[in-house]
C-alpha cells in the first residue's frame, strides 16, 4: 500500500464533507420529485455549469487521453476535441430551448414533442435503454478506472475497489439528489484540478522538465496537436471524420447534438434560460480549453517513463492480466508522487470519480421514476413514494455498475463501441425542434437501425467473408444507412397531430422555415416578437465560440512546447475571438426567462 497515515487522513476527510452535503440538503432534496432531480429548476449557471465539467472529470478521463496519446499522439484527441462543436450548438441554440421545455428530464420530451402510442413507447424504452442499459455501460467505464487506480495505488483487489469506491458515493447521491450533487461537485472540481496539475508537474520534474520532455526521441513524434496529413487514413480518423460528421452525426453521453441526458438535466435544472445558456457556455470552455493539457503532459511523462506494457508490468506485479493496458500508464505516473500530495491527488481522483458516478446514478434514477415507475406503473404516485424509489434505484444501479466493471479492460474500449452505437442518430436530436415533418417513428428507426448496423459491423461483417473495415469506415457507412433510414421513415409516414405540434410551437417558439408549412396548413399565426427566426445569429456565436475556445486550446499548448510564434499567434486570437463573442452575445441579448 503506497498511502501513510497523513494520505489516509486526507482522503476520509474528504469523504466526510461529501456525506455532510448530503445530509445537510437530505430534507429538502426529499420534499418532491423535482427537488430531487432537478434542484427545484431554479439553480444557478456557475454551479450549473461547475458541475458539467465535474461530472466529465471523471475517472477514466484522464486514463483515456493517456491511452489516445500513448498510442496516437496528442492529434488523436480529435476524436473527443470535436464535440466542442456539439457543445456550441447546445449552447446558443438548444440550452434555451430546453429551459422552455419546462420538463423534468429530456426523455419526458418524447411526449411532448410526438404524439400517440409510438410516443408512448419511446418515452418509456429509452428511460429504461438510456437510463440502465447505457448508463451501467458509462459507470462501468468510470468503476473500471477506479479499479485500475486501485490496483496500482493501494494495492487492493478490483472488487474491494468497486465496493468501498461505491459506498460514499451511492450514499450521498441517495440523501441529498441533484441539489446534493451539485455542491459536492462544486467542491469536487477544484479538489480534481489542483490534483490533474499536481501529477502533471510531478510528471516533469520525474523526466528532467519540459524542455527535456518535448526533446525526447520517443515524445516528438507524439506531440503535434494535428496529425499527419499524409497519412490518409489517420487523417480521416482522427481530424476529418470527426470534425465533418462525428460532431452532428453521433450521440455520446455528455456530447449529445442537441443536449441531452446529464447535461440537459442541469440546462432544464436552471432558474432561466440566461442561466441554462451561461452554464453549458461555462462547461464547453473548461471542458476544452482548460483541462486537457495536465492529463495530455502525464500522458507523454509516461512514455519516458513507462515506455511499453512490459514495463508497466514489471513495475506493478499485481495487475491482473485483463486489466494491464496503456490507460493503466495515468495511475502508474501517480505512484511517484510525495506522501501529503499523494493523498490530496488520490482524493482528487475519488472527487472525479463520485462527481461522475453520482451524476449518473441521479440521472438514471429519474429516467426510472419519471418516465417509467410514474408514467406507467404507479401514475398516482405521491411525492414521497417517488423519491423513495429514486432512492432504491440509485442503489441498485451501483450495483448492477460495479459488477460489470469487473469485466471491463479499457476506456477506449466503451468509447468506440458508443460511438459507433450512437452513428446516424445525432441529425435527428438536432432538427426534431426545427421541423415539423419529424416524429415518433423517425426515432425509432434511427436508434433500431443504428444498434443494428453496430451488431453487423462488430459482429458479423469479418465473419461473412468480407475484409475489415477502419473504424472511420464503419462510422461513415453507420451514419450513411441509419440517417437514410430515419429521414426515408420520416418522409413516408404521418407526422404527430395538429394539437401535439401547435402545443409545442407555441411552448417552445423555434421559428424558422421548418415549421411555415404546419402553421399554413393549420392556419396558425404567431406575431411574438419572440420568435423571430434568430438562428444566423446564433450559428455566428456558435462560430466564434469555437474558434475562442479552440485558440485557447492551441494556446496553451504552444506556451508548454515553447513554441512562441505559434504561441503568440493563437492567443491574440484567443482575445480577439473572445471579444468578438462577448459583443455577439450582447447584441443578441438572450432572454432571461
Amino acid at each position: 500500500m503506497l498511502l501513510n497515515t497523513v494520505d489516509i487522513t486526507i482522503i476520509f476527510v474528504f469523504f466526510l464533507i461529501s456525506m455532510i452535503i448530503g445530509i445537510l440538503v437530505m430534507k429538502k432534496a426529499g420534499s418532491s420529485s423535482e427537488e430531487y432531480f432537478a434542484g427545484g429548476k431554479n439553480m444557478p449557471w456557475w454551479l450549473l455549469g461547475v458541475s458539467m465539467v465535474a461530472t466529465t472529470f471523471s475517472t477514466d478521463t484522464p486514463n483515456l487521453v493517456t491511452d489516445i496519446v500513448r498510442n496516437s499522439g496528442v492529434s488523436g484527441n480529435w476524436v473527443w476535441f470535436a464535440f466542442l462543436l456539439t457543445g456550441m450548438v447546445t449552447v446558443f441554440i438548444y440550452a434555451k430551448l430546453w429551459k422552455r421545455s419546462d420538463v423534468l428530464t429530456d426523455i419526458e420530451f418524447y411526449e411532448l414533442r410526438y404524439s400517440g402510442k409510438t410516443a408512448t413507447f419511446l418515452r418509456g424504452f429509452r428511460a429504461i435503454y438510456l437510463g440502465v442499459f447505457f448508463n451501467i455501460l458509462i459507470m462501468g467505464t468510470v468503476s473500471l478506472a477506479a479499479i485500475k487506480i486501485g490496483v496500482v495505488l493501494l494495492g487492493i483487489s478490483p472488487e474491494t475497489t468497486v465496493i468501498v469506491s461505491g459506498i460514499v458515493v451511492v450514499l450521498y447521491s441517495m440523501l441529498g439528489g441533484l441539489r446534493g450533487i451539485l455542491i459536492t461537485d462544486f467542491f469536487q472540481f477544484f479538489i480534481a484540478m489542483f490534483g490533474a496539475v499536481a501529477v502533471a508537474v510531478i510528471a516533469v520534474k520525474k523526466v528532467g522538465g519540459l524542455e527535456t520532455l518535448m526533446s525526447n526521441e520517443h515524445v516528438i513524434s507524439k506531440i503535434s496537436i494535428f496529425p499527419d496529413f499524409s497519412n490518409l487514413n489517420v487523417l480521416m480518423a482522427v481530424f476529418v471524420i470527426p470534425l465533418a460528421v462525428q460532431w452532428w452525426a453521433a450521440w455520446y453521453p455528455g456530447a449529445e447534438p442537441g443536449g441531452g441526458g446529464y447535461i440537459a438535466q442541469r440546462m432544464i435544472a436552471a432558474k432561466d434560460e440566461k442561466n441554462a445558456i451561461g452554464a453549458t457556455l461555462l462547461f464547453n470552455m473548461t471542458h476544452y480549453a482548460l483541462r486537457p493539457w495536465p492529463w495530455i503532459i502525464v500522458a507523454l511523462a509516461s512514455i519516458i517513463v513507462f515506455p511499453d506494457l512490459q514495463s508497466l508490468q514489471n513495475a506493478f506485479t499485481n495487475i491482473p492480466a485483463d486489466k494491464l493496458g496503456h490507460d493503466l500508464a495515468y495511475p502508474a505516473m501517480i505512484s511517484f508522487l510525495p506522501h501529503g500530495l499523494l493523498g490530496i491527488v488520490v482524493a482528487s481522483l475519488t472527487a472525479a470519480y463520485m462527481s461522475t458516478i453520482s451524476t449518473h446514478l441521479n440521472w438514471g434514477s429519474s429516467y426510472i421514476v419519471n418516465d417509467f415507475y410514474n408514467r406507467f406503473i404507479n401514475k398516482a404516485a405521491s411525492e414521497k413514494q417517488l423519491v423513495r424509489v429514486g432512492r432504491i434505484s440509485t442503489l441498485i444501479l451501483m450495483i448492477i455498475s460495479g459488477l460489470f466493471a469487473l469485466y471491463l479492460q479499457n476506456a477506449f474500449q466503451a468509447f468506440k463501441l458508443l460511438l459507433q452505437i450512437g452513428a446516424g442518430t445525432g441529425l435527428i436530436f438536432l432538427l426534431r425542434w426545427f421541423w415539423w415533418r419529424i416524429n415518433a417513428l423517425s426515432e425509432i428507426t434511427a436508434m433500431t437501425v443504428s444498434f443494428l448496423v453496430a451488431v453487423y459491423f462488430e459482429l458479423i461483417h469479418t465473419r461473412i467473408g468480407f475484409h475489415a473495415l477502419e473504424d472511420w469506415q464503419k462510422f461513415s457507412l453507420s451514419v450513411l444507412i441509419t440517417t437514410s433510414a430515419w429521414v426515408a421513415v420520416t418522409l413516408l409516414t404521418k407526422p404527430s397531430d395538429e394539437k401535439t405540434l401547435s402545443k409545442f410551437y407555441t411552448l417552445i417558439k423555434p421559428g424558422g422555415p421548418g415549421w411555415k408549412k404546419f402553421l399554413k396548413i393549420n392556419g396558425i399565426k404567431h406575431d411574438d416578437k419572440s420568435e423571430t427566426w434568430d438562428l444566423p445569429g446564433s450559428l455566428l456565436s456558435v462560430f466564434l465560440g469555437s474558434v475562442t475556445v479552440y485558440s485557447a486550446l492551441f494556446s496553451i499548448g504552444y506556451w508548454l512546447y515553447a513554441n512562441y510564434t505559434f504561441a503568440i499567434t493563437t492567443t491574440i486570437s484567443t482575445i480577439i475571438f473572445s471579444v468578438l463573442l462577448a459583443k455577439n452575445i450582447k447584441r443578441k441579448s438572450f432572454s432571461g426567462r
